[in-house]
């Protein structure tokens, strides 16, 4: 890493543009806040003030020549990669970015059922065929696991003609696959290394962490740095290494992400990335420190179980986030989304997310130690005025799916509508996913089973938040005309 690594381009080019006074007769409308005030009293007169359009001293973020090339050129350097994008329209554009880079029309891709949408987003745009691997469950956590490495080696030896394997890095829990591995096998048989690292931007710059995509020679990695690295919703990177070609990775980004790059996001990034390249080890330091303290402290309460390493086992879970503070729930008769909205409407306390048996709190960048004593002693009191008799509750998370049909395909056909609860043996057209974490439920060319309407029904009846069907209320789907 870089003694530049002081240097912020885009934020100290913003400095000196506020400074000039420029007159603005271009956009946005609201001329630097003056046209709502409204939004400036809400946001602040400097927020506004940068919150303008592309220009020949602010650069372009659709061709970057000067300080926004700077500014990725120290990204690069930080994250100890090839080159680095700025991403403004979220790390869903990044992994769509990725796939569409390296995958047409047709052409396969080995990847975990347990993808965010956004990659199976990208394959419905992009025609790409998805070879699923299904994770490794935990039977007592009823949660999805990394890829196991002789699954990995069955796709590929099935598939030998798939261009790309796909890898959580690490899953919304915590889990890592063996990357090094799974990487250094892929490139012997001639395939690219995507890598979703949405919840892993601290793997580059904190120690003693599980190892990083650009680290363990993958090609790509879409990492979001507003999730763990302090920058602003909606801001990431995307990550390139070996020989892949910086300008069409750029113009495959520029098919989908905005021509109206905010600056705000842009400068967000790229004073974040100098914060953690300046002081990434001690800021993590006191992440993980916070994060196994409050892990402990949970354990002590007795009926909620915080995993952490101990769940390594050298394969599936190769390795274990330690500041991801996974809790499961199920033992105290509650589900995960039960202890969720509990710490939210009686409590103050709002977390990542809640599903059938857990809860994930992200400790990071701005959490203090008082944060998590008050939630240490939430989930105590929800323990001694909640707690129920377990029975009846759904034990697992991961359902494996039956892929009867390219997404794309089943996502353009002729479909026509039912009620969820007579859809079994139809192929789904659209998604069903509990959001947050957004890893569908159901996606476009899946049969629909009796288990996965089960599923539904206990995720709503449950309080889970479903999104992804046309019908709002999550009663009907749309199923593919046989």
């Amino acid at each position: 890493m870089s003694v530049g690594q002081a240097k912020a381009p885009i934020y100290e080019a913003l400095k000196k543009y506020r400074s000039m006074r420029v007159v603005p007769f271009d956009v946005p409308g609201h001329k630097q806040g003056k046209g709502n005030p409204e939004l400036t009293d809400f946001l602040g007169e400097k927020c506004l003030s940068v919150d303008v359009n592309s220009m020949k001293p602010l650069d372009n973020l659709v061709h970057p020549v000067s300080v926004i090339k700077e500014a990725e050129e120290l990204a690069a350097d930080a994250f100890g990669a090839k080159h680095a994008f700025f991403m403004v329209n979220g790390t869903t554009s990044a992994v769509q970015a990725m796939i569409m880079s390296v995958c047409k029309q047709d052409e396969k891709i080995i990847m975990p059922r347990n993808v965010h949408r956004s990659a199976i987003n990208a394959l419905i745009i992009s025609g790409a065929i998805p070879v699923y691997v299904n994770p490794g469950v935990n039977k007592k956590l009823g949660i999805p696991l990394g890829m196991a490495i002789d699954d990995v080696r069955k796709a590929i030896a099935e598939n030998p003609d798939a261009k790309a394997i796909f890898v959580n890095n690490p899953t919304y829990y915590g889990i890592c696959s063996d990357l090094k591995s799974i990487t250094e096998l892929a490139h012997r048989h001639h395939m690219y290394v995507l890598v979703d690292e949405a919840h892993g931007t601290h793997f580059y710059f904190g120690e003693n962490m599980p190892l990083s995509a650009m680290a363990a020679g993958a090609d790509m990695s879409a990492v979001s740095m507003h999730k763990t690295g302090g920058s602003l919703t909606q801001s990431s990177f995307l990550l390139i290494n070996n020989q892949l070609s910086v300008g069409h990775v750029r113009q495959t980004i520029n098919l989908t992400q905005t021509t109206s790059g905010s600056y705000l996001l842009l400068s967000s990034l790229d004073i974040s990335r100098r914060n953690l390249a300046l002081d990434g080890k001690a800021i993590f330091n006191k992440v993980s420190s916070l994060a196994n303290y409050a892990r402990d402290e949970i354990n002590k309460i007795g009926g909620y179980y915080a995993f952490s390493k101990e769940l390594i086992n050298g394969d599936s879970v190769f390795d274990f986030d330690c500041t991801k503070l996974s809790v499961y729930t199920r033992e105290i008769g509650l589900a995960g989304i039960e202890v969720y909205d509990i710490l939210r409407d009686d409590y103050g306390i709002q977390i990542e997310f809640g599903d059938i048996g857990n809860i994930l709190a992200i400790i990071s960048v701005g959490d203090r130690a008082l944060a998590l004593e008050r939630l240490v002693s939430s989930l105590s009191e929800i323990k001694r005025l909640h707690t129920r008799d377990k029975a009846g509750m759904f034990d697992h998370e991961y359902i494996n799916p039956e892929v009867v049909m390219p997404p794309q395909q089943a996502f353009y056909s002729n479909q026509h509508s039912v009620a969820i609860q007579n859809s079994k043996g139809y192929i789904c057209g659209e998604f069903v996913m509990a959001y947050p974490p957004g890893i569908p439920i159901l996606a476009p060319g899946e049969r629909i089973t009796q288990e996965i309407i089960d599923y539904i029904a206990y995720a709503k009846a449950k309080g889970c938040f479903l999104t992804g069907t046309e019908d709002m209320a999550i009663e009907k789907i749309k199923v593919v005309e046989e």
